[in-house]
């Protein structure tokens, strides 16, 4: 039998606005995030750039963090990001994007 996994995730808006989350599928989550399917705040804001995620293999555990980040202020969680990610990068912007091999044109993905 496979482990479940869980993550407890923070994406962000180009303007610095933040949102967390938790999910049991971070591939499939940021890619939503990224064609605005979660509606709400995160989809009203922008907040489509997977800026930091913490793995558990125990939903109970990442229920209790999750809860305890969207408890803490905003430089808290500033630190906490930066901590791991400091330029911000998204962790997520290759996700979904398709590979090519050696030799293959770009020109490829426009036919």
């Amino acid at each position: 039998m496979r482990d479940r996994e869980y993550f407890v995730y923070i994406v962000c808006s180009l303007s610095g606005t933040l949102y967390i989350g938790m999910t049991s599928s971070i591939y499939r989550r940021a890619l939503q995030h990224k064609l605005g399917e979660i509606e709400g705040f995160s989809c009203k804001y922008r907040c489509d750039r997977l800026v930091y995620c913490e793995r558990f293999d125990d939903v109970h555990k990442a229920i209790g963090r999750e809860k305890q980040l969207k408890g803490w202020g905003r430089a808290k969680k500033v630190a906490l990001i930066e901590s791991k990610n400091y330029r911000w990068k998204d962790m997520a912007e290759k996700w979904g994007a398709e590979m090519l091999f050696a030799g293959e044109s770009l020109n490829k993905l426009s036919s």
